[in-house]
């Protein structure tokens, strides 16, 4: 289990929230909601454990992710906002090293099979510059097929810039991922409609 304990928040001067406490169970999806500069993404680097909270902790299994870097990483998938790919690499060769990085599955069939899947199976040899935001978008997402054993996702605005049968798979994805018993805390400024595991809404506000 994911938990928040009373964390807290601080951009500058702002403080964005403070005495957060949550939680995110097997099969269950945390939805982060509220309107821009609220904190949503600030939120998930800290639950992602990519920042220090201005008070607060936050807990996997019951002990501080600061006591267990290893095995939270190892148990943890964060995609942000932007998808983080390397221009002067392809499609399939960004797959590799993040697969690599975070000990998952990085065969060329299976690195293939997830890029096919995503729309992509045209484009596996292309430059990742020379993809459209679209692409470049479900050529990220397609690391969600290698994380399948990998029980916690935190995914920032993952839907932004898919079209409708992008948007469809993904959230038959995220469905196999609840299905599985596993974790997921998104935001998405588009509505996420799931029909497996337990939707929680968690709104923040300015």
């Amino acid at each position: 289990m994911l938990q928040s304990i009373d964390l807290a928040c601080v951009r500058g001067d702002r403080r964005l929230f403070r005495q957060l406490n949550l939680s995110v169970a097997p099969g269950q999806m945390l939805r982060v909601e509220g309107p821009n500069g609220v904190g949503k993404t600030s939120l998930l680097r800290l639950l992602a454990g990519l920042g220090l909270p201005a008070a607060g902790a936050v807990h996997w299994c019951g002990r501080s992710i600061r006591e267990q870097r290893e095995i939270y990483s190892q148990s943890m998938l964060y995609l942000g906002h932007q998808p983080a790919l390397k221009d002067e690499l392809n499609a399939t060769e960004n797959l590799e090293v993040m697969a690599r990085l975070a000990g998952l599955p990085a065969a060329d069939g299976v690195i293939a099979d997830a890029l096919a899947r995503f729309g992509l199976k045209r484009e596996v040899r292309l430059p990742t510059r020379a993809l459209s935001a679209g692409q470049r978008r479900r050529a990220a997402l397609a690391r969600l097929l290698l994380s399948a054993r990998v029980p916690l996702w935190i995914l920032d605005e993952p839907f932004t810039a898919l079209d409708v049968a992008a948007i469809e798979l993904l959230a038959g994805v995220i469905e196999q991922h609840l299905e599985r018993a596993g974790m997921l805390v998104v935001t998405s400024h588009q509505a996420v409609t799931v029909t497996v595991g337990t939707v929680v809404n968690l709104q923040l506000r300015p």
